[in-house]
């Protein structure tokens, strides 16, 4: 007697996640800045509110090396760390 049940023909079909999951550094590229980010974290506890400006080398090197999508640092949450673009007043002093 089969114990297997058949509950129609629809197949789960896997897809990579949007965020999270990133490709593995072979080339070891980003690794110094993945280590100082971890001696960071162990440094702090593991809090990483401590780490962010290491978090955001670190992911900024991930994407210079095309190890991640390149996303704009103010929606990686880092905002606070990007230096905000000259006000049109700065860039057209005239004497």
């Amino acid at each position: 007697m089969s114990t297997a049940m058949n509950f129609g023909a629809k197949s789960f079909k896997p897809r990579a996640p949007d965020k999270g999951a990133f490709p593995l550094d072979h080339f070891g590229d980003c690794k110094a800045f993945k280590e100082v980010f971890m001696k960071c974290l162990r440094d702090n506890s593991f809090d990483n509110s401590q780490c962010r400006l290491q978090s955001k080398e670190y992911l900024e090197c991930r994407m210079e090396h095309q190890l991640m999508t390149r996303e704009p640092l103010e929606k990686l949450g880092f905002r606070d760390l990007v230096d905000p673009p000259p006000s049109p007043a700065e860039g057209d002093a005239k004497p």
